[in-house]
């Protein structure tokens, strides 16, 4: 077998699995004749492992992942590869963008991990392609993300929180829960937790803010440009295909990963809410909003800890801090 792993740091959280391991994987789902002919490991992936696999007697390539050790994982993102099999269901209105899954595998008899075998879709990390259009022609890419998103979010779903559970009764409830969480793990990390008990507390005495938020509706979690393949060839973005919906929550779709980003800068992705349809910008949502943001940046402070990007670390915490200072401000 061809085997090409990324190497990394003994204390990455992200561990390469051997070609032995691979091939009883392979086997495993496909049957004991079948081998790979070669397993190459993508380094765009930033949370699980993830391997393009060609195998014996199979003409398409496949995708295989592997969610980390769970001893290397944060409480808030507790088997994140469980909640995005649970979502498939869900996800049926994108269905002709999504991976089909093949077969997952939570035993941890072949590998002490989950993991997950899906087919490949066809595409390019939009990232790479976009480089090749010119700015004016992105607002097709973030209309067509807009459309996306506004599918996504008109699923209702039946209880607030992730997808797989735990389910909670109110929003808030769901909110807390996750804010507790993160400020735990930064805690565990040796990172100051400060900032997200802050917005925590926030959120506490503004239970009736956020339950105003009656109907759960299903959030992606994570989709944004660096989870989207773009056909190769066509003369403007086309999105062929959408990935990692391991992050799915249900709630207030302001909440969701997409809405931060489609609000972050007034460039091109003006052109998102054309197909989504105007944003709540009531007193109300405003302060929704500013709780949902504080947890983004929670979740990215961990995510960059975990990637080893100091930088990145200290741009957040300066982020947080304005954030809850606007959030505290006397409201007049």
């Amino acid at each position: 077998m061809d085997f090409q792993p990324v190497e990394r740091a003994p204390e990455a959280s992200q561990q390469s699995l051997t070609a032995q391991e691979i091939t009883g994987i392979c086997r495993r789902a496909f049957g004991s004749a079948t081998d790979p002919v070669s397993a190459v490991e993508l380094s765009t992936g930033m949370y699980n492992n993830v391997y393009r696999l060609a195998l014996y007697g199979r003409a398409e390539p496949v995708i295989l992942r592997v969610a980390p050790e769970e001893g290397r994982q944060f409480r808030s993102e507790h088997r994140l590869m469980r909640n995005e099999y649970a979502t498939q269901p869900w996800l049926t209105v994108i269905a002709p963008l999504m991976p089909r899954v093949l077969t997952v595998d939570w035993s941890h008899e072949v590998v002490d991990r989950d993991w997950m075998i899906q087919t490949c879709l066809p595409g390019v990390p939009a990232p790479e392609r976009m480089r090749a259009y010119p700015r004016t022609a992105r607002t097709t890419f973030f209309r067509q993300m807009g459309a996306i998103a506004r599918k996504v979010h008109d699923v209702r779903g039946p209880h607030f929180g992730p997808v797989a559970g735990p389910a909670y009764g109110k929003w808030s409830e769901a909110v807390l829960a996750s804010l507790e969480d993160i400020a735990a793990d930064l805690r565990d990390a040796g990172l100051d937790a400060s900032g997200v008990r802050e917005a925590a507390a926030l959120a506490a005495r503004d239970r009736a803010t956020l339950d105003e938020i009656t109907e759960p509706r299903l959030m992606s979690g994570d989709l944004w440009t660096v989870n989207t393949l773009l056909d190769p060839t066509a003369p403007e973005p086309v999105i062929t295909g959408v990935l990692d919906f391991d992050r799915t929550w249900f709630g207030d779709p302001a909440a969701d990963w997409t809405i931060s980003m489609a609000t972050a800068v007034q460039d091109e992705r003006a052109s998102f809410w054309e197909p989504y349809g105007a944003l709540d910008r009531s007193p109300a949502a405003v302060r929704r909003a500013g709780i949902y943001e504080a947890r983004h940046l929670g979740a990215i402070l961990l995510e960059a800890h975990r990637l080893g990007r100091t930088d990145a670390v200290r741009e957040r915490y300066e982020l947080l801090a304005r954030l809850l200072a606007g959030l505290t401000r006397p409201r007049g």
